[in-house]
């Protein structure tokens, strides 16, 4: 397949760039400590939802402008339709939009909200609902936290046992979600609960939206091998869900859930950020500063190297291949799986290169004493969750041997 840029999509890159250039707030620098960014490798130390509520005032005047001029465009959510925020823009336009924010080093806005929670509520809720939710996501003012895995209950989500109870115009929820990231930041919820506990698994699930103010809702951050704290852990105790807050029909709400995994794993943003990776260890590795660091066997090193910038290309067509399905309006499907389970392990490969070409230099974690900034160091304990973050790379194989092989479960 031919991936160049259209004429118009030409024109588009070009806009996006000019935008960044002039738009983005001067002084909107990554945070050191990075402690809560979900992937230090793309725009180390920036995380948007944490910025936007700062307790260091410029931080978060500086998160509110940036989101202020995205939503300007409608490109904080570029593909929902004007008439909600965004600038309905095709899906093309939302991987371009994607990768040269990515590729200039600035966080993108209200990602879980805009990017996986908007388009699912476009494509499974109703208008009331979508009138109500999505021109505050589209704005940057409303942030969402997706609440599927469970302790029991993570790769195979059709086992999750939270209860939702119907009571006249609303639901009783209890129980418990792990896994939830930047829910510590989220104004809503999007929350799989069983409503049917008589129900084959997969048919007793319903998809409810739940203001994270509501009483009964307990948030408590987890702290991961970096020491940073993305993930949380909830619990649900006798909250108050009102009825309107149903997306879809009741117990039928594995529809929308696997309407959302699949914009969640079609990952078509993360060629750029491996790029930008392999390319700072490439610049660094050619530098003077790396001498005493680097280890001897350089050929070695050279094809390694190599082999990631070839798979780096593989998944950059894998993604696009993805967004070429949307394009003609079809739903992420088995595509998004093969493109999260090839990202994940190339995510662990590259994390191995990297940490690799520094030799024993790659266990020191403070970032003014190692080389290339620790960069390498933190990414491969990240990248330790890559093949079961988003479903474990088992249930991404089922996938696409069962949807898309034909194979026998």
């Amino acid at each position: 397949m031919h991936w160049a840029d259209s004429e118009q999509d030409a024109a588009f890159r070009d806009e996006v760039r000019a935008f960044i250039r002039e738009s983005f707030p001067a002084g909107y620098e990554p945070d050191p400590a990075g402690e809560n960014s979900l992937e230090p490798e793309d725009a180390l130390g920036y995380e948007w939802s944490a910025d936007r509520v700062s307790p260091d005032p410029v931080r978060r005047e500086h998160a509110r402008a940036w989101a202020a001029a995205l939503a300007g465009r409608g490109w904080v959510a570029p593909r929902l339709p004007e008439k909600y925020g965004g600038a309905g823009c095709s899906p093309m336009q939302e991987l371009i939009l994607q990768e040269e924010m990515m590729r200039a080093g600035v966080p993108t806005v209200n990602g879980i909200a805009a990017f996986l929670f908007a388009p699912t509520l476009l494509a499974c809720g109703t208008e009331e609902q979508r009138a109500a939710h999505l021109p505050g996501i589209a704005r940057g003012e409303v942030t969402w936290a997706q609440g599927f895995s469970e302790p029991d209950a993570g790769s195979d989500l059709a086992s999750v046992r939270t209860r939702a109870v119907r009571r006249g115009g609303e639901y009783i929820l209890n129980g418990q979600k792990v896994w939830t990231s930047l829910a510590q930041y989220a104004d809503w919820l999007f929350v799989l609960a069983r409503t049917d506990p008589d129900a084959p698994k997969h048919r007793g699930l319903t998809m409810l939206l739940v203001d994270a103010r509501s009483p009964g809702v307990a948030i408590r951050p987890i702290r991961d091998l970096r020491g940073a704290e993305p993930f949380n852990e909830m619990f649900f105790t006798d909250v108050r869900v009102p009825a309107e807050n149903l997306v879809g029909a009741e117990n039928e709400g594995w529809k929308a859930a696997m309407t959302a995994l699949g914009f969640e794993r079609a990952g078509i943003g993360a060629t750029i950020k491996y790029e930008r990776v392999l390319a700072q260890l490439v610049e660094y590795l050619r530098s003077g500063q790396a001498a005493s660091f680097v280890r001897d066997d350089a050929a070695v090193l050279r094809r390694e190297i190599a082999q990631r910038y070839l798979e780096i290309r593989v998944l950059h067509n894998l993604a696009r291949y993805t967004v070429s399905k949307q394009e003609v309006g079809e739903m992420p499907g088995y595509e998004a799986s093969a493109s999260l389970l090839f990202g994940a392990e190339l995510n662990q490969r590259l994390a191995r290169t990297g940490a690799g070409a520094f030799g024993p230099f790659a266990n020191l974690w403070q970032r003014g004493e190692a080389p290339l900034g620790a960069l390498f160091t933190h990414l491969r304990f990240d990248s330790v969750a890559a093949t079961f973050i988003g479903g474990a790379a088992e249930i991404q194989r089922q996938i696409i041997a069962c949807r898309g092989l034909g194979l026998p479960r």
